[in-house]
This record gives structure tokens, sequence and C-alpha cells, in this order.
């Protein structure tokens, strides 16, 4: 089931506090970025932050699961999304703790 765009942007309006938040579609589903580094996914209307060390201490107990079928675990949060301050600051530790993107490379003109 495709992710409604009603709750994606919910979800971004609870985290605006976080950065420069976008989403981007993607296959259904949606990508969240927050300063140019992808954060977390919405799949099946749920959200998924991407997991790391500063999240886990940050979260406590942390429920886990995949986004979709065959992907790797991902911090589950559900009822938290309600809280915009906790989940603001949930992203902003996990963008902290992740690596910029690698540059894509630059497409070669083809000569004519």
């Amino acid at each position: 089931m495709a992710s409604d765009l009603n709750f994606v942007e919910f979800v971004v309006e609870q985290i605006q506090n976080a950065g420069a938040i976008r989403h981007r579609k993607m296959f259904g589903e949606y990508a969240l970025y927050c300063n140019d580094k992808v954060v977390a996914l919405i799949c099946d209307n749920q959200l998924f932050v991407k997991p790391t060390k500063s999240g886990r201490v940050f979260i406590g107990k942390v429920v886990e699961k995949p986004p979709y079928s065959g992907a790797k675990p991902s911090f589950l949060i559900e009822d938290q999304i309600e809280d915009s301050d906790w989940i603001s600051r949930l992203i902003c530790v996990t963008e902290a703790e992740l690596p910029l993107p690698k540059p894509k490379p630059k497409k070669k003109k083809i000569k004519r």
C-alpha cells in the first residue's frame, strides 16, 4: 500500500524544526531528507528512521522493523510522531551522525 501524501506532510510539519526538511516520492513511498541527508522513510504510512547509535540512545527502547521487504531494519516510530519536539530532536541526532551523500558523477556529454 502506498503512503498517503497527507500523512507525509503531517510528519514533515512535525519535524520542521530539525533543519531543512524535504520529501521525495520513491516507488509509491517517500524518503525524508534533513539538510540533504536521507534520515527516514515513510512506507505504508509508517515512519522509519535510519538507525544510528545516537538515535538508539535517544529513543531508549527501540522498535526495529524493515520498512519494506528485503530492507535493513530501521527504527519504527509510532506514537512519538505526535510529539513535535521529541521527533525533531530524534531527526537532529540522526542527521548529525549520518555522512554527507556522495556526489553524483557528472554525466558525459555525447558528441555528435
